[in-house]
């Protein structure tokens, strides 16, 4: 039961730092990450509204994801933010691989933990 935990805990713990890295890294450097916006949402709002907003969903989803608590919500809506992602830059899959990676994981985890 102590390697399941571990396990577990480690699962959530890379899934976080996905989202929280990704949080971080933009507010860093905004000009490499604003491209993954796709065109119709960088119309939406400025720059550095949509980066400041996504990053604090992003920090929550990670931080959610790394309580444990009600997984199956922040699995979800992490999945399909990866799958979104992937979808919405098709073209670039040759970096976008390891989001199709990550957003399986995040989906496993929500499958794992429906009716638990």
């Amino acid at each position: 039961m102590l390697r399941e935990n571990i396990a577990y805990f480690l699962l959530r713990g890379g899934l976080a730092f996905c989202f929280i890295y990704a949080a971080v890294a933009a507010w860093l450097e905004p000009s490499s990450w604003i491209g993954w916006f796709p065109p119709f949402i960088q119309n939406l709002a400025p720059q550095d509204v949509l980066l400041t907003g996504w990053g604090i969903v992003e920090i929550i989803l990670g931080i959610w994801i790394l309580s444990g608590k009600k997984i199956l919500i922040p699995t979800l809506l992490g999945a399909l933010a990866m799958f979104g992602l992937v979808a919405s830059s098709f073209s670039s899959l040759d970096i976008l691989f390891r989001d199709v990676t990550i957003g399986l994981v995040l989906l496993s985890l929500a499958i794992s933990s429906y009716r638990k």
